[in-house]
């Protein structure tokens, strides 16, 4: 009796880790394309690098990210919070401006959990250094190429998108334009 109890229960631990390195290794897939428009004159604010919408070009969008682990891995991306800045309209979470000189983070649509991450402070780790920074936004992965989005296109699903303090803190000139980072909730 005791030996089966031990296969049974053997096998039932293999089917778990089994299942749970399954879900570990699902990877959000892309949930659709939106069609680029052509910014009117003027209105897509090209500053920290940013992209503008292109006329017909299709931009895939995602409803996800990738899971968060431990030591998430992601894009850092460069970002102005600030009014007339290219991050577009005010912060999500409270609808405010934020100054450049704070550290502050837009994530990716399915990392910002429908505005569950609002005002969590996130650890960003790169170059052998790292900073806290507070979730004030969205980087949205299901729309763009609009006034709201300054004309930018949707966010890829693994986007922290950073003030200016976040790239000091790092030690990293913001006009390197992205780096791979690691975050952490």
């Amino acid at each position: 009796m005791g030996l089966k109890l031990l296969i049974s229960s053997s096998i039932l631990l293999l089917l778990l880790v089994s299942l749970s390195l399954h879900v570990q290794a699902q990877v959000c897939k892309p949930s659709g394309k939106i069609k680029g428009k052509k910014p009117p004159p003027n209105k897509c604010n090209k500053e920290n690098l940013s992209e503008c919408c292109e006329e017909g070009k299709l931009y895939t969008v995602y409803d996800c990210s990738p899971p968060i682990t431990k030591r998430t891995k992601a894009v850092l991306t460069i970002n102005s919070f600030q009014k007339r800045g290219d991050g577009g309209g005010p912060s999500e979470c409270d609808n405010k401006f934020h100054s450049d000189s704070k550290p502050v983070v837009a994530l990716s649509t399915g990392w910002f959990n429908n505005m569950k991450r609002c005002f969590h402070n996130i650890t960003i780790r790169a170059n052998g250094r790292k900073v806290k920074a507070m979730v004030v936004d969205e980087c949205d992965s299901r729309v763009g190429c609009d006034v709201e989005h300054d004309f930018q296109p949707p966010c890829p699903p693994n986007i922290v998108d950073a003030s200016k303090a976040v790239w000091k803190a790092l030690g990293v000139p913001p006009s390197q334009g992205e780096l791979n980072v690691v975050w952490s909730a």
